[in-house]
């Protein structure tokens, strides 16, 4: 079973950012870095400034995930910072989508879309073939630490029969809740990648290091009995 991880960098001890991003590094396979803009959830966390100031610090790729109103006022900006993948949320582009997407890809950027819970496959079949990354969000958006949503289960079981069964290339991500309690379902249902936070990594042990080990001991298990 193959399995990527990004952790989230809102989730992180920020006062220990230079060590901490030195520990992921080594290990991380993404950086997952929420922009909120206190109106599309009512939260407001990290800015294009913030992937500016790390990405000297990190040769990992930069996933930035647009819970915001309007996505083509964030994108220039983020991609200019360093940003590897660029994913607004569908409910916020499809009025546009081509257009947003064109203006990802102008700036030879990866393009993710993601879907929050209640958002069906549906919503994207127009332009499924042309995203690099489909983020399946298994709590609802805005706040770290919400419980799982387990009927997101079957959103991520269609995206990985639709990717089979059309060849698209687009990674099936998990954003919500990955943690020792989820990876064995998240992972048999066809999750590719894992968007790691508080619960399934940083408040494993003060120690990063450590804790990212307590965390691949637990997906090592979840992988055995899948």
């Amino acid at each position: 079973m193959t399995y990527m991880i990004s952790p989230s960098l809102m989730c992180m001890n920020l006062i220990e950012i230079k060590s901490q991003l030195e520990v992921l590094d080594t290990r991380a396979d993404f950086l997952h870095i929420d922009i909120m803009d206190g109106h599309y959830v009512k939260n407001i966390t990290l800015s294009p400034f913030f992937i500016e100031q790390i990405r000297p610090h990190t040769n990992l790729k930069i996933d930035v995930h647009l819970m915001v109103e309007e996505p083509s006022d964030f994108i220039d900006a983020v991609a200019n910072a360093g940003a590897d993948y660029i994913c607004p949320h569908a409910e916020t582009i499809n009025r546009d989508a081509f257009r947003i997407i064109n203006q990802i890809r102008k700036h030879n950027k990866k393009v993710g879309v993601v879907l929050n819970p209640a958002t069906p496959v549906e919503y994207i079949k127009h332009y499924i073939h042309l995203l690099d990354k489909i983020t399946v969000m298994t709590v609802d958006p805005g706040y770290a630490g919400q419980p799982f949503i387990p009927e997101m289960l079957n959103k991520i079981q269609e995206l990985a029969a639709l990717k089979k069964e059309h060849g698209y290339n687009y990674l099936i991500e998990i954003d919500g809740s990955c943690n020792t309690k989820t990876f064995h379902d998240l992972l048999g249902a066809g999750a590719e990648v894992l968007i790691v936070g508080t619960s399934g990594l940083f408040n494993l042990d003060p120690n990063l290091a450590v804790a990212w080990d307590k965390m691949t001991a637990n997906i090592r298990q979840a992988e055995q009995a899948a």
